[in-house]
């Protein structure tokens, strides 16, 4: 009688189990993601043109900047590689970022990646645009970008923002 009892309880919680382990499962919000970086079709594509780039006192740089932005992942994450070229043939900037939803804070996240480093922060999507930033030891950066007018402005504590980057790109055809 005690084996058919065991027998019992432990196919009936064999037949629990399960319900248990999918009723812990996170719901699929993949479509939700979706739609969410749709918001960001714009981007999708090759874009190139002038860039100057200030990193201290005298002459910014000027080079040609290009960028190449594809959706990955069935439309989940955005992809841009991007790289500055000079007049001789160098290439003195190159970063690499992924855009993606975050279901827990019901934003947008941009990782960047440049130089050995990355940062991971919020994207803001603005009508025809979007903007980022972040804090650098004592300097706050803020990049801007409107129909691919990109800039980039740092703070140095209570003093006025330096531009540091100004960038106007067009869709290469």
């Amino acid at each position: 009688m005690n084996r058919i009892l065991v027998t019992i309880i432990v196919s009936i919680a064999s037949l629990a189990l399960p319900s248990l382990a999918l009723a812990q499962r996170p719901p699929d919000t993949t479509a939700a993601q979706r739609e969410a970086m749709r918001k960001l079709s714009f981007l999708a594509g090759d874009w190139s043109g002038p860039v100057s780039i200030a990193m201290g006192p005298g002459e910014p740089l000027h080079l040609t900047q290009t960028e190449k932005i594809d959706f990955k992942l069935d439309g989940l994450v955005l992809l841009i590689e991007g790289k500055s070229a000079a007049a001789d043939g160098t290439t003195p900037f190159q970063a690499l970022a992924t855009v993606a939803w975050d279901d827990a804070t019901h934003g947008y996240r941009i990782r960047a990646y440049n130089a050995g480093h990355y940062i991971d922060t919020e994207l803001t999507v603005l009508a025809g645009g979007f903007s980022w930033g972040f804090d650098a030891g004592p300097a706050h950066i803020a990049n801007a970008m409107h129909e691919w007018q990109e800039t980039s402005d740092v703070t140095f504590g209570g003093n006025p923002p330096h531009r540091s980057v100004d960038m106007l790109l067009t869709r290469r055809q």
